[in-house]
């Protein structure tokens, strides 16, 4: 990350603004001690604003950065005293967005304890199989997850949330220091197709990853943002470390709900919102309030946009969407700004400042502009490994995405999906994605997914899920026939079923496995 850019960066988004020379100081110290953890990032924000609101949970709760910072140090200590949780333990945190889950990552942060990311969406066995191959020390959860919990090892420490406002209380006073290692934040992969994986997340070593996403995501020191995607999820996690190193106030509901989110974004007079795609789809089935929210930034990232999403939004909200196309293993790889997708819908955008991006074909060498290929990225958050050992194919210091995309004449990028999502259908390369897109632009399909089938003649063939909009039908002769016009034959989707919904994770990613079950 070379120098100019960085300091010109920083200004442009208030972080370089003069003020109290005394706090500046303690807030570069606190840096210093503690690094750009999310424990060093909170003492920062307390150090340079410590009376400005830090989180506004939906029930009301109000905490300025000195309070989230005394919350997090008194469960640290108590969790050190009272439960023997030391560094280098594992911890696993199942709770939704809200004050007491920000509090428990910094807490084991302080500590040097490793913070397991839990998606709630998770079975009771999967939590099983994640409790027992992470070999967690301890599990944080909510309230609503107290049954899901009853099969784990009985010798296994659990803390609802009258527990953990216990040990906020009745913590002993005593000192923090840095720990010896630092605590690492296991982010487990979505899941789609069964138990997820832990992967851990590099802690940052400076302004770079900072400067990569607010050189291309418009955010500010101070601002007021709502974050309604998971905190467990990557991008969920991104935005809290953006907003802590912003020093910004942070809304947050448990739950999303379109209307209520709509509600809190204009209440709140949010300047952002970070979401998953289907959040926007969802904003966008119910009426936009009057006044509409004063948002100036409406960042997505976790899955592709829907077709023809993008403009349909922009014309509702205005130019302020931002999609980033990333991974847990790669953080992020490209950001398409609101220019961007007015020009190109389905864009996953350009890399940001410090990322190179590369489609390699199975050999290693470049693929020609439009010619599809393995995405490759390089940028200074690649993953560390997943926490089995395991880790993912390098070339010349760029990751497997385990996505294809590729690059247009514009230097645009185009991904086209998974790598194991391609099927081959009587010889020939089909992707789905390309597919939903076009079915996702019918004005009775609310949403669509596309995936691939055994086929005893042609290998694999594609089916069609499609969920209508309320009051609307479709005919699936009409359905194929439409692909039909506009794709190649190979395209055309054999099975067209639809349902009420697509099943999805927490994250809004679809579960194909659960579509494939139609086929037995």
């Amino acid at each position: 990350m070379d120098l100019p850019f960085t300091v010109a960066t920083l200004t442009r988004r208030g972080l370089l603004t003069p003020g109290n020379p005394v706090r500046i100081a303690a807030q570069l110290n606190a840096l210093r001690t503690w690094g750009w953890s999310l424990a060093g990032e909170l003492r920062q924000a307390a150090a340079r604003d410590p009376g400005r609101v830090a989180v506004i949970d939906e029930d009301g709760v109000e905490l300025t950065y000195h309070d989230l910072l005394d919350r997090a140090e008194r469960m640290a200590r108590s969790m050190r005293a009272g439960l023997g949780v030391q560094a280098g333990d594992r911890i696993g945190v199942l709770c939704r967005n809200h004050h007491g889950l920000i509090e428990t990552i910094v807490a084991a942060t302080l500590l040097g304890v490793d913070a397991v990311l839990v998606n709630t969406g998770l079975s009771a066995a999967q939590l099983g199989t994640v409790a027992e191959e992470q070999q967690l020390r301890l599990l944080v959860h909510d309230d609503e997850f107290a049954e899901r919990v009853l099969g784990l090892p009985a010798e296994l420490p659990r803390l609802d949330e009258r527990a953990r406002e216990e040990l906020v209380a009745g913590a002993l006073p005593g000192d923090l220091h840095p720990p010896e290692r630092d605590g690492r934040i296991i982010v487990l992969t979505s899941g789609t197709t069964g138990t997820p994986k832990g992967a851990r997340r590099r802690t940052p070593s400076g302004f770079g990853p900072l400067v990569s996403i607010i050189g291309r995501i418009p955010l500010h020191t101070r601002d007021r943002v709502m974050i309604a995607a998971p905190i467990f999820h990557t991008w969920g996690f991104a935005a809290l470390q953006v907003c802590f190193a912003l020093r910004a106030t942070i809304v947050l509901h448990r739950r999303f709900d379109p209307a209520a989110t709509l509600a809190a974004l204009t209440a709140n007079r949010c300047d952002a919102l970070f979401a998953v795609p289907v959040m926007v789809q969802r904003l966008m089935e119910v009426p936009p309030p009057d006044p509409r929210p004063p948002l100036k930034v409406v960042a997505v990232s976790g899955s592709a946009l829907p077709g023809g999403l993008a403009p349909k939004f922009m014309d509702a909200y205005g130019d302020v969407l931002y999609n980033l196309y990333g991974s847990t293993e790669v953080s992020w790889a490209s950001i398409a700004d609101p220019q961007d997708l007015r020009q190109a819908p389905t864009t996953a955008g350009r890399p940001p400042h410090g990322t190179r991006l590369a489609m390699l074909d199975d050999d290693g060498q470049p693929v020609p502009t439009g010619r599809v290929g393995r995405i490759f990225v390089g940028n200074e958050m690649l993953f560390e490994g997943y926490t089995s050992g395991a880790s993912r194919e390098t070339r010349d210091g760029l990751l497997d995405t385990g996505d294809l995309g590729r690059l247009n004449a514009d230097g645009l990028l185009f991904v086209d999906g998974r790598a194991d999502d391609m099927i081959v259908s009587g010889g020939e390369n089909v992707f789905p994605s390309e597919v939903e897109d076009l079915l996702a632009q019918l004005p009775q399909v609310r949403e669509v997914a596309v995936i691939g089938v055994p086929d005893p003649e042609y290998g694999q063939r594609l089916a069609a899920f499609l969920a209508l909009h309320p009051d609307e039908t479709l005919d699936p002769d009409a359905v194929r026939e439409y692909v039909r016009h506009y794709l190649a034959r190979f395209s055309v989707p054999r099975d067209v079923i639809f349902v009420k919904y697509l099943p999805r994770n927490a994250t809004g990613k679809v579960l194909t496995r659960e579509l494939r079950r139609y086929f037995g």
